[in-house]
């Protein structure tokens, strides 16, 4: 047990501990038929997911000629609206997420989530599942404030790595996603990490360029153990 290469680990949510895109994918239906857009098949939410409900609404409106700043923010509002109260219908953790997060606790690995999922919704998802005791610290994509720009600083950027291995102690962490986002933020913060290859991947391994890819979580120790 105490062999284990890392004090720490810090998990992305939507992808890679949590199949969410059911319900993202609704939320943003319901907000383009308030605008009188098109539905998007759910199951291409999929290809949605990355950076955050806003991005994720900005791909599926824009799909379809876009719209004016303030017009889109209204109706960003009414697709949080619609999910904060619809977050957790049909998501799940991925098979062995609790088994992986059990034996990382086993063996005194405290460990984190860092999404850019609004930090509220991420804690109301993880409560209504059962999971939230099981985590040192839940960072959003608000969680940190904004920059001086005006935007949320949230993966890409590294601070909510680092934060995540602050909240765990400040020791060795590594990180897992199944973004381009996850990856730079980890390779920013200097944090190993690993790709969740079975989530909502935007590019393929080689593209990710993570320093190991899992198919499932079933993989995750055995490839931090050889890191």
């Amino acid at each position: 047990m105490a062999d284990f290469p890392f004090d720490s680990v810090g998990f992305d949510l939507d992808g890679t501990l949590l199949e969410t895109h059911r319900d993202l994918g609704t939320a943003v239906n319901h907000a383009l038929e308030h605008g009188g857009f098109d539905p998007v098949p759910v199951e291409s939410a999929t290809d949605l997911i990355g950076g955050g409900a806003k991005i994720m609404l900005k791909r599926a409106v824009d799909a379809q000629g876009g719209l004016e700043h303030e017009e889109f923010r209204r109706l960003y509002k009414v697709m949080l609206g619609y999910y904060s109260e619809n977050n957790a219908v049909h998501t799940r953790p991925y098979p062995h997420a609790l088994e992986v997060l059990d034996e990382l606790a086993g063996r005194g690995v405290r460990v984190a989530v860092v999404t850019n999922k609004f930090e509220g919704f991420a804690r109301q998802i993880l409560t209504t599942l059962g999971m939230i005791d099981r985590f040192e610290g839940i960072i959003g994509g608000d969680s940190l404030g904004k920059d001086a720009d005006g935007n949320y600083i949230a993966k890409p950027a590294p601070g909510p790595v680092l934060k995540a291995r602050e909240v765990c102690g400040r020791g060795s962490i590594a990180f897992i996603g199944d973004s381009s986002y996850d990856v730079k933020a980890a390779r920013a913060a200097g944090v190993p990490v690993v790709a969740a290859m079975y989530g909502y991947c935007d590019g393929t391994a080689e593209e990710l360029g993570a320093d190991a890819a899992i198919d499932s979580l079933k993989g995750l120790i055995p490839a931090l153990e050889r890191l």
